[in-house]
């Protein structure tokens, strides 16, 4: 996607479509104070273009336009304007919009306009929505990269015409020039690597075993400067990862450990962040075996993995000065005469044992491996992302993440990047009451355990393996993947956590 920014008037700029936000000024306060009864929509196009406001003003007149948060009004041949079309996009209350609420706006106003076989838009952000003008710039950059993609690139014949892209976005409004283009580049690199993510979410199985994940980290990691290292099932056992190795076990995909590196000059000597994900390319739930229906989701097991491998292509090119460190565990949890089954006993790298009560529980020994082998290679703090509990689901639904953390000054920091991204999550205790839920009668502890409270459990269970360094746990199993299309983003693969991350990493540089 091309992008251009321009200060011109929005009038005077042709296009095939020009696309203005409008947001609703009412406030239900001050109608109920006034005892007006039920609330009337107050729109307002946001665009000081006087020939814009022009063009609005019988239709928002009218009534037929609110405000209301994705309503999209299209205006063909508008009067005064160069655009063939103006675009009117609601987004929502004037008092809580912000560069989230922009973020999907521009996500929403690319798919809109891509459903009408157009190519390119000019997006006008006027100025004057509470959002200073280079974030502005930076929102809708993001917003378009992420409502541009489309999962369906399989398809052959005249379905691909879903895929199409967007050619050409050009911004339109006030601001210094530099500042813009600035952040017009970190809203690309973002945009790009949040689809970077979802794209490997989206491949098949089979063409996204854990050698091909590997490969694809490798050849990104050349692209952008990164140090890459690929231990194989060797390595894997030499290092007595008997977690790890007991997932892989029963698949005859060969696994991989995927380790990229970040350590630019300059950088902090006391701070080393370890970004751990789950890669499991296809989870059967091996000899505890998933039902069939909605199995072949499980593609998306990988999640994690693919958000720190994307993060770290983001990081490389946006070089903040701290040394990163991801490490991700490949593997495929299958069937077979070799796989691992309940009741075995597997010993972690760390050397603690675990009883394998349940072998859909494979998530955690993989990073359980991951974790010890990211303190192994000097990482001081620790955050992973996984795909990793159905409980997460049960209590957050498919609105907010899980987090986790052992460590309230860095839950803080990481708290303060996820408002900065306008992403969802929710915190969930730790309580050392917990910890009675991992007893085995026979080794150091369970994989498995009752029903209640699963995702605390699997928690705890990960919480053993980061020991005393500050640590992080981000449960994404409810989020990694878009049940339904929403109106900025398609259904399949979301690229969850991967801004907040990136904020988490800059703030530390800063």
């Amino acid at each position: 996607m091309k992008i251009n920014l321009t200060a011109a008037p929005p009038s005077k700029l042709e296009t095939e479509c020009l696309v203005v936000v409008v947001l609703d000024a009412a406030d239900k306060a001050v109608a109920d104070k006034a005892g007006a009864g039920k609330e009337k929509p107050a729109p307002s196009v946001v665009c000081d273009d006087a020939a814009v406001l022009a063009a609005a003003k019988e239709i928002i007149a009218s009534g037929e336009v609110t405000g209301k948060a994705f309503e999209t009004t299209l205006l063909h041949n508008p009067a005064g304007l160069k655009a063939k079309r103006l675009l009117l996009i609601g987004g929502g209350k004037v008092k809580s919009f912000s560069a989230t609420e922009l973020r999907k706006l521009a996500g929403a106003a690319v798919r809109t306009v891509k459903t009408k076989n157009l190519r390119s838009l000019v997006f006008a952000h006027g100025g004057g929505n509470g959002v200073p003008s280079p974030f502005a710039v930076r929102a809708i950059v993001e917003g378009a990269f992420i409502g541009d993609f489309d999962p369906g690139y399989y398809k052959s014949g005249k379905n691909k015409e879903d895929d199409q892209k967007i050619e050409t976005l050009t911004i339109a409004g006030p601001g210094d020039a530099k500042s813009l283009e600035t952040q017009l580049e970190v809203g690309r690199i973002v945009g790009e690597s949040m689809n970077f993510t979802r794209d490997l979410v989206n491949e098949p199985s089979n063409l996204m075993t854990p050698t091909i994940l590997a490969e694809r980290a490798k050849k990104m990691a050349s692209d952008v400067g990164l140090k890459c290292e690929v231990l194989g099932a060797d390595k894997i056992r030499s290092l007595k990862m008997g977690a790890f190795w007991g997932v892989a076990q029963g698949s005859d995909e060969p696994p991989a450990l995927i380790v990229l590196r970040y350590d630019p000059a300059g950088a902090a000597k006391n701070v080393h962040l370890g970004l751990v994900g789950k890669g499991v390319t296809f989870d059967t739930g091996g000899i505890s075996i998933k039902p069939a229906d909605g199995m072949e989701k499980m593609k998306y097991d990988m999640a994690g993995a693919a958000t720190m491998i994307g993060a770290m292509r983001a990081i490389a090119l946006l070089k903040p000065k701290v040394k990163v460190t991801a490490v991700v565990c490949a593997t495929e949890n299958m069937p077979s005469g070799k796989a691992q089954k309940p009741g075995d006993v597997q010993i972690a790298m760390s050397g603690k044992s675990i009883e394998i009560i349940n072998t859909d529980a494979e998530g955690r020994l993989i990073l359980a491996d991951g974790l010890s082998y990211a303190r192994k290679l000097g990482c001081t703090h620790l955050i992973d992302a996984a795909t990793l509990t159905g409980a997460v689901v049960v209590a957050l639904g498919y609105v907010n993440a899980g987090i986790f953390s052992s460590d309230d000054e860095m839950y803080e920091r990481f708290v303060k990047a996820l408002n900065q991204a306008g992403e969802k999550m929710w915190r969930l205790p730790l309580d050392d009451e917990y910890k009675d839920l991992l007893k085995s009668n026979i080794a150091d502890m369970t994989n498995a355990g009752s029903r209640w409270g699963g995702a605390i459990f699997a928690a705890m269970f990960l919480k053993e393996f980061a020991e005393d360094t500050p640590w992080i746990h981000l449960d994404i199993a409810g989020t990694a993947w878009m049940e339904d299309a929403k109106p900025w983003i398609a259904k399949g693969p979301s690229g969850i956590a991967l801004r907040s991350l990136i904020e988490f990493v800059q703030g530390w540089s800063a």
